[in-house]
Formats: C-alpha cells, structure tokens, sequence
C-alpha cells in the first residue's frame, strides 16, 4: 500500500483541471494513487437532511443501485454527520470501511466513503483532510454544475419551490468563533414563500427570516422582489431598519403583496442585536435552561398600503443563548399540536443543525407530513462577547422610528 502526505495544492490543481463534475473522481484517484482505496463514493445529503443520494467515483460503482436514496434517519451516516466523527469498521472483505464527514464550516454536504485494506491513525488522518478538500472542492464546483444541486433532490420539485430555494443560501449552517446558526425549511418540494438569509461581515452578522403572503409562484415571486430589496440595502451599508423601508417601499412600488419578516443585526463584539419585526411571530429564546418569548413590539407587515412606521428594537444576547426565529407555518394548524418551547428546551445540548432537523421534523410528524404552508426555523446560538463594553446593559426596551 502506498503512503505519503496529502499534497494539498497537487489535488486543488487536479480539481481545477478536472471538469467542475468529476470533484469525487479527483479525491478518489488521489486516495486510491496513496492508499489503495477502492469503493470510494460521496453521499448527499438531500434538501430536507431526511435522506442521502450515492455519488460514486468513476470505476468506484458499489453493487447497490448508485441513485437510489437511502434512510438517513438512524443509520451510521447519520451518526457521523451529527457527531462529525469519523466511522470505521470492517467492510466484510477482509478491509476497513471508513466513513468521513465533509463538512464546510459547519454545513454538512455529505459523507465520504472508502474502503480501504488497512487503515492505521495515519492513514485515516489523510482520508479526513481529504474530506475536508473534497467539502471546499464541492463548495467552489457547484457554481458551475447542476450535478450537487440534483443530487439534493429526492423528490420532484415545484416551480414555486425551485425559484424559492435559489434565494437561500448556498449554505444552511455557519459556524464561526462568536456564533453558530443553522436553518431548515419544509417543505423541501412544494409551496414557496418562506425564506431565511443570513451574511456575515467584518463586525457584524446579518439575518432575516420573511413570509410571503399567498400560494405557489405568486408566493415565490413576491419572495424574489422581498429577498433582492433586502439584499441591495444590506450591501448598500442599510441597517436593519433602513432594510425595512427598502423593502416596504419595493413592495409597495412593484407588487400588490404583503409580507411579513424579522431583520436583525447582530454586533460580533458585543452580542447586541438590533432587529426590526414587520408582523412577524416573536423569536423564541432559550436562556438560563428556560424558553421564552421575546416581547418585541409587531409593526405592521411590509407592503400593506398605509402610514406604516418601523422600529429599531434591541436585543442583548448573552454567551449561551440561543435565539429562535420562525415562520408561522411552524406554529399553526397541525403544527400548533407541537409544543415548540418543549421542543427547543428539550434540544438545548445539540447542535443547531440537529436542532433545526428535530424541530422540523416534529412539526411534520404533527401534519401527517402534508404541510399547507412553509414551515421554517433558524436557530443561533451566542458563543461570547469577546470585548463588551463596561457600564450598564442597552435597555432591551430601547427603540428608534423610521418612517
């Protein structure tokens, strides 16, 4: 068996070289050139993290049927991408199965496989760093395939929900040192209207979460101009509450739709959030081992044809918190059965990822599995304030008018 370090910018230059498709093949020749690897495969994980879709590499194929998705839910996949640990067990002929998370600052694209004769705290040290290569490999080919964006769908996808995930970004979970977020929206395959954002700067991290009001494209439409104003404040320097009149003049000039949506700023230095809600449902707030809601004033939805003044509230967040945010598709109808706060309390020790994954599933289960509307959660929990200035906290009651 061959050995030797994995030579970074070797496998990025043979990445690039490669077509923007063949990223796994790359990984695979590199692992089998060093190692001996055979069966290597990459798994998906599909748009909802309920399933997972088999890529494997050229002259890789596994005897099961390579398209066919398979169960996340319970199986060692599963565990590897919740724990983020490597799997290792015999492979049933004689070698090693090895099963590795590839990971991109907390986003979880999937799963590297191989199967290797042997595999000693060396070798597998190098399959890691190679999932690791093949996570930022994927990140940058998938501008310019559609080969990852299908193998995220295990389902027929509607016009409506195909416009509305274009507007989400690339990546569902961030991590950094001051936070960690991660957001989940069902369902995956019909509807259209949710949609989350977020954006990270040089001292601040962005967020919002809207609703547009009515069905199907119209839904999803309305979310395009909602989303596109959103962003042209936010990279013009706005605050979250000039965003606000952005967006409420944008609907107001271009649609006759309503909605509704939450904006916040959060300062990285000093974990003061200012946010705005435009009749959106309060967040929810897990702090000291107990869940509340936020009592935030509710102005009125963006678009609604009237004298419509936004608040600036704050919001001090604490090291240790995490501060729900959701859709009222979370909340009504069947989902009403589902006691969100049970929920949240009960998932205080997982990841947001994991989190979001239980409280979307509650709520599914809660329907039957038919949702009549979007049903959509981000969750971010507060590390530290790395440099909060002395004297007393911001009054949480504070507020600023933008009319």
């Amino acid at each position: 068996m061959k050995g030797g370090d994995l030579e970074l910018g070797e496998l990025l230059a043979a990445a690039e070289a490669a077509p923007p498709g063949e990223s796994v093949d790359v990984v695979a020749h590199d692992l089998q050139k060093r190692f001996g690897a055979e069966a290597v495969s990459f798994l998906f994980v599909d748009l909802i993290g309920q399933r997972l879709v088999r890529l494997a590499a050229a002259g890789h194929e596994p005897a099961a049927a390579p398209g066919e998705p398979i169960a996340l839910q319970g199986s060692v996949y599963d565990s590897v991408l919740q724990s983020q640990r490597q799997h290792v067990e015999p492979d049933g002929q004689g070698g090693r199965r090895v099963i590795t998370p590839v990971t991109n600052r907390g986003d979880c694209i999937g799963v590297l496989e191989v199967s290797l004769q042997s595999a000693d705290d060396t070798v597998l040290r190098q399959v890691r760093d190679a999932a690791h290569a093949l996570a930022y490999i994927i990140v940058t080919d998938r501008r310019f395939t559609d080969l990852y964006h299908q193998g995220r769908r295990t389902t027929e996808t509607s016009l409506a929900a195909e416009i509305q995930h274009q507007l989400l970004p690339s990546a569902s979970c961030c991590e950094a040192a001051q936070f960690t977020l991660a957001a989940g929206l069902v369902p995956a395959d019909d509807i259209g209207g949710d949609t989350y954002d977020y954006t990270l700067d040089r001292d601040t991290l962005h967020l919002s979460i809207t609703d547009a009001m009515g069905h199907d494209t119209n839904s999803a439409l309305l979310a395009t101009l909602l989303v596109g104003a959103l962003r042209r404040a936010r990279r013009g320097g706005c605050d979250a509450l000039k965003q606000a009149h952005h967006a409420h003049q944008a609907l107001l000039s271009h649609s006759h739709g309503l909605a509704t949506g939450q904006l916040l700023c959060v300062d990285l230095e000093t974990g003061l959030c200012e946010l705005v809600n435009a009749g959106h449902p309060r967040p929810l707030l897990l702090r000291d081992n107990a869940v509340e809601e936020v009592k935030l004033a509710v102005n009125l939805p963006f678009g609604v044809a009237a004298p419509t003044t936004y608040r600036l509230q704050e919001l001090l967040l604490r090291p240790g918190d995490r501060l729900v945010l959701l859709t009222d598709g979370m909340q009504e109808r069947g989902a009403a059965a589902v006691d969100l706060g049970s929920v949240i309390h009960d998932t205080r020790a997982l990841h947001p990822r994991e989190a979001v994954r239980t409280l979307t599933a509650a709520v599914l289960d809660a329907c039957h599995g038919s949702l009549k509307d979007d049903a959509t959660v981000l969750i971010l929990d507060w590390h530290s304030n790395r440099s909060r200035p002395a004297g007393p906290s911001p009054d949480p009651a504070a507020t600023m008018a933008y009319s």
